[in-house]
Order: C-alpha cells, then structure tokens, then sequence
C-alpha cells in the first residue's frame, strides 16, 4: 500500500466548530496524525445537525462527523492548569498546533507562541483568528455572518447598484470558516517545509477577514479603473449574462460575444423579436436587459434545463444547468470521479464531500471515523507518559 503524503506529520488541533476542524482534517485525510483537543463540553459543531432523522445526538452530528475524519480524540480541560500541562506535553512531541481559540483567551488555554516555542522550538503553531493578531479589531470576535460582511463578500451577494432595496446576504452555513481552514492548511505546510532549512517552528496567523478580501478578484480595481463599485445586482453593461427559470430548474445563460449571441437565437428558432433595433448589439442588449429578459423568461419558462444546456454545448454557447445539491448527488460525473465518500454516523452510512484533488502515488483515504468525545483520551496521554 502506498504510504500517505502526509504521514509521520504530528498535529494537535484545538477549537470550536469549522475552521481549525477543517484545516486539520484536510491534513488527516492526507495521512497526518491529527489528535483533536476538546473540552468537556465538547466541541460546539457536535451541537449543530443535521442530525439523522432530526433527533439531536451529539455524536452524530453530520457537520461534526465530515470534519474530523481520520482524528484520534482527546477531552482536555485547558482552563485548568493540569488540562494545559497536558496540552503542552503533547505540544512538546508535535509539529504543528492548529487553534481558533479566541485571541483574548489564547494565553489563558496555554496557546500563547511564546509559552509553547519554549515547550518545543520546532512547533508551528497556526492561530485562527477573525482579525489577526494586530490592529483595532485583533481581539474581536465574530460570527460567519460578521466576517463575511468584513470581507466585503456579502456586497458582492445583493444589495448594491440598481437594487439599494436588497440587503447584503452571506452565502449557507460556515463557508467563511471553510475559507480560513483552507488559508491555516496551506499556510501551515508552509511554515512546516521552512523548519526544514531553519530547524525553528514559528507562529502563523490567519485572518479570516483578508483571506475573504483576498478572493474578491477584480473588485479592488472597478472604482481606480472605472468609477464602479461592484455588486452581484449591478447593472451590467452587457447581456445576455443571467440566469433564466426553466419548467424544471435555472440555468446560466451567457451568450455575450456577438457569435454566442446569433448562435442562440438560431438556437430558438430566430423568434422575430429577436430583430428589435433595441437588441442589436451586447451594448444595446445589456441598456435594455429589462425588456429582452421578458421575451427569454417567457422561452425558458417551457424548456428543461438539460435540453438547453446539451442544445447550447451543441452550439459552443456556454450555458451552465444551476446545480441544487441533489443534482450533484446524483452527479454521474462526479460519481465516476469518485468525489463522494462514506461515514460510519453510528446508524445509515453518511455520503459526504471527499477530496477535490488526487494523487497518484500518495493517495488522501478516510481511514477512521471521527471520534467520539474523549474516545482516546486515555490511549494518547498513555503515549506521553500521563496516566489519565
């Protein structure tokens, strides 16, 4: 069996819900011993569903079970001091420590640099923070909900130019968190290869804020370059570029250059309002997007949505079927990608996202289950010499 690309590589991860769960499972999954550091209370993401057949069980958490694949689970009260000399004698035989402890409480949970560089000069230790560790905002903390609008994505998703009645709206869930787990990873595995030509650990800080700002692509430059401030409800200067409701779903529709556009039309059967002086160019489709999106609602409202967009590949018209989430879990594609993988929830098998990505040498596996609260407490702190 091909070993892991990861494997040998310790890693401790303390924190609550996603993104410390997060960056260290995609390092688990690629073969790192992850040991997860919970309080007695355990981690709050076990307290967020779903749940099977909605009854709450802090063991079966799907949030929960997804992030922490491939991790050995430890409870470990670190406002304690016996709690935090049991962190630090793990951090001592460690590579890399990943929290999201709140910057104010670092110190106080045993997870200031300082402390644990003296405990182990050659640990990396990751800090998730909303912030940073500088500036007004560093002790700051913040929801999903806050970070997104601090990084200026949720302008990007409503409100805006033409629409000042909307409000901003964050994407589901926890992606802002998902963000700064990917950030931590990446960032971690960087700190890691550097000790190898240093021999020294060093203290990594991710701000969730910037790594949101960070993907806002050409935002930044509209005002310098255009005096536009961009927003998903913005007027656009060219159209068609929109999404349409089909009899059984949406679809994207983008026929802006002037031959998608012919295409389209020769597409639908040349429809004679297609002639209007008002439609004569992307320029003038984009000023009267308001009247030509009527006549291509009143089409679309009688197509399906697989026959438009195999019709428009036909054609090299790059038209996009609106995946919903069973969609992509029926997904023949991704099926024979072999994308999705399956939990053991303790009950019916969990079907959940598995890596993007593949190796052909290293492959990333889900090896164990995530544990249940405390399930290895004894096993670990065994390891380091502390009878539990």
């Amino acid at each position: 069996m091909s070993r892991l690309a990861l494997e040998g590589l310790r890693v401790i991860e303390c924190g609550e819900r996603v993104s410390a769960a997060y960056a260290s499972k995609l390092l688990a999954d690629l073969g790192a011993e992850v040991v997860k550091v919970e309080s007695p209370e355990g981690d709050v993401a076990r307290r967020r569903g779903p749940y099977p057949g909605g009854a709450v069980d802090p063991e079966r958490s799907g949030l929960y079970l997804y992030l922490n694949t491939n991790k050995r689970g430890v409870v470990l009260d670190t406002h304690a001091a016996e709690g935090r000399a049991a962190l630090h004698a793990l951090a001592r035989q460690a590579d890399l420590l990943i929290h999201n402890v709140p910057p104010r409480d670092m110190a106080a949970r045993g997870l200031a640099y300082e402390a644990l560089a003296e405990v182990n000069p050659r640990l990396v230790l990751t800090s998730i923070t909303p912030f940073g560790l500088g500036g007004p905002h560093n002790e700051r903390e913040a929801t999903d909900l806050t970070l997104w609008n601090a990084g200026g994505i949720a302008y990007l998703n409503g409100g805006g130019p033409d629409a000042e009645e909307l409000p901003p709206l964050k994407p589901f869930g926890h992606q802002a968190e998902f963000q700064g787990g990917v950030n931590a990873a990446i960032a971690s595995l960087g700190a890691v290869f550097a000790r190898r030509r240093t021999q020294r650990g060093q203290h990594v800080v991710i701000s969730i804020q910037q790594a949101l700002a960070a993907i806002l692509e050409l935002t930044f430059e509209y005002w310098p370059y255009q005096g536009l401030i961009a927003s998903r409800l913005g007027r656009k200067p060219i159209q068609p570029l929109d999404f349409l409701e089909c009899k059984d779903g949406w679809v994207f529709i983008c026929c802006v250059e002037e031959h998608q556009w012919h295409e389209f039309i020769r597409m639908i059967g040349e429809p004679e309002w297609a002639g209007i002086e008002l439609f004569a160019d992307r320029l003038s489709r984009g000023a009267n997007w308001d009247a030509l999106k009527i006549f291509l609602q009143e089409w679309a409202s009688e197509q399906s949505v697989l026959d438009v967009y195999h019709a428009a590949q036909q054609r090299r018209i790059p038209f996009a079927p609106v995946s919903t989430m069973g969609d992509l879990l029926a997904s023949e594609h991704l099926k024979a990608r072999g994308f999705f993988a399956t939990l053991d929830s303790g009950g019916a098998p969990l079907t959940v996202p598995g890596a993007p990505y593949r190796f052909s040498a290293t492959p990333w596996s889900i090896r164990r289950p995530a544990p249940r609260l405390g399930q290895h407490t004894a096993e670990v702190l065994r390891e380091i010499g502390i009878e539990a």
